[in-house]
């Protein structure tokens, strides 16, 4: 799903809607919210985090059923209401009527309607590529569907209908059947009309990225240029602004507490509840946060902008302390203090050489558990930046489970997607048991999401 909205907001931005990396994260964290059960609550919170101008509703209200509808009606079965002997007479009918159009027929009465690799590319054939605006959608339905035959499908219905009347169908059962078929017809004329629509909004989205450039957002950190990591370094700012403001918003909205239903129950008691005196849970302290950073070469891009967040981001913990890790562990909190952030997290890259085939989480963490143990207590959330990858090394994944027992939470951030865990030199599927979370964070949105779950405390 976190695609098809990815493909979404490429949609709205490519039609003119102003679309922010901000707003986009927003929209993610909305729906990893909210859900996508409810049709209706889906639709709300992607169209009130994604579009700001009132001018630009019609747009998204257009686009939304194109991306996330059903893609139309399901065809009924038209043999399911006959009799086997009708079933054969029908089936006589069309080998009897077979010809180029005979597919069409096929799917009308059968229930099964093209596939959507087959309407994709009747789209193609019926000109979808070269069109760029949702008002030529109407031709190129119109053309597609007279390429499938629609402008000859009044002639062989009726064809049809008296080859089944000389084959001693009862009238009954006949009408029934073209029942049946129209209705299939109005159900595959709007799959048709949604096929149509969603690929020209494809393809204005493309044509966009060509000309603008890709949604970075959304593009993983190994595969970004020097040119797009420079536009990305651009947008952290803004990135922490969001991210900031909704964690003020939060704790502004949490400094009374949550109210405690037992302990005002308890406290009204003596004096028969009238007046009522509320009662609220005491407002949870500022986490304080422990990172540990992978800085080997496989984790130097992800690495950089994690460090940035959370550079920028100190001030939303109690206490944060950060290290970095390749073969060894060091602390690197004392390099991250008292400079910008650009030239801080730069220093830190420096003075960590990359190295090859070096990494040793295991060792790193013996190291961190004999001389920095101090640093997380049951207050401290540890948040360990990762591919999992350790060269064959022991994983030391008893020191995993005892750094779990002491903190308050565990959490690992991993740029590798779930399905490359395990394989080669990863120790993935053996850590990922023993944290209390796991996020993988391939592309800035996704780390910015992790980052916001992290500072609202609901990992």
């Amino acid at each position: 799903m976190d695609n098809r909205i990815v493909e979404f907001i490429r949609g709205l931005r490519a039609a003119g809607v102003r679309v922010s990396l901000a707003e986009s994260v927003d929209a993610m964290n909305a729906v990893g919210t909210l859900g996508i059960t409810d049709k209706e609550i889906f639709r709300a919170s992607l169209r009130t985090t994604l579009v700001k101008e009132s001018e630009d509703f019609p747009i998204f209200d257009e686009l939304f059923p194109l991306y996330f509808g059903s893609g139309g009606p399901a065809l009924q079965n038209a043999l399911e209401d006959l009799s086997p002997e009708d079933q054969q007479m029908l089936e006589a009918a069309l080998q009897a009527l077979s010809g180029r159009l005979q597919k069409l027929l096929d799917w009308l009465t059968s229930g099964q309607g093209p596939t959507k690799e087959e309407l994709e590319e009747m789209a193609r054939q019926a000109g979808a590529q070269w069109a760029t605006d949702q008002r030529e959608a109407r031709w190129v339905t119109r053309r597609m569907l007279q390429q499938m035959g629609f402008s000859h499908l009044e002639e062989l219905i009726e064809q049809l209908r008296q080859r089944l009347q000389e084959m001693g169908m009862s009238q009954e059962a006949i009408d029934k059947l073209m029942g049946v078929v129209e209705a299939n017809r109005e159900a595959l004329a709007e799959q048709v009309a949604h096929q149509v629509g969603l690929q020209i909004a494809q393809e204005r989205a493309r044509r966009a990225d060509e000309f603008h450039g890709p949604d970075l957002m959304h593009k993983p950190f190994q595969s970004l240029t020097e040119e797009e990591a420079n536009q990305l370094r651009k947008e952290v700012q803004r990135l922490v602004t969001q991210l900031r403001s909704r964690a003020a918003l939060r704790r502004k909205r949490g400094n009374q507490g949550k109210f405690d239903s037992k302990a005002t129950i308890r406290a009204n008691q003596r004096y028969g509840g009238v007046p009522v005196e509320l009662r609220f849970k005491k407002r949870k302290l500022k986490p304080k946060l422990v990172l540990i950073c992978d800085v080997s070469t496989s984790m130097r891009a992800v690495a950089e902008f994690m460090l940035r967040l959370t550079y920028e981001l100190q001030d939303q913990v109690a206490k944060a302390r950060s290290f970095a890790f390749n073969s060894d562990m060091q602390e690197i909190s004392v390099t991250l203090s008292g400079r910008r952030a650009v030239e801080a997290v730069t220093a830190v890259l420096y003075d960590i050489p990359p190295g090859y085939y070096a990494t040793d989480f295991g060792n790193s963490l013996n190291t961190f558990f004999k001389n920095w143990l101090d640093a997380v207590d049951n207050r401290t959330t540890v948040v360990i930046l990762g591919d999992g990858r350790n060269n064959y090394n022991s994983p030391r994944i008893d020191l995993m489970k005892q750094l779990q027992r002491r903190a308050r939470k565990l959490i690992w951030f991993n740029p590798e997607p779930q399905r490359q865990w395990g394989t080669g030199d990863s120790d993935m599927l053996e850590y990922a048991p023993v944290c209390d979370a796991v996020y993988v964070v391939r592309n800035l949105a996704q780390l910015a999401h992790a980052v916001d779950k992290l500072l609202a405390g609901s990992t």
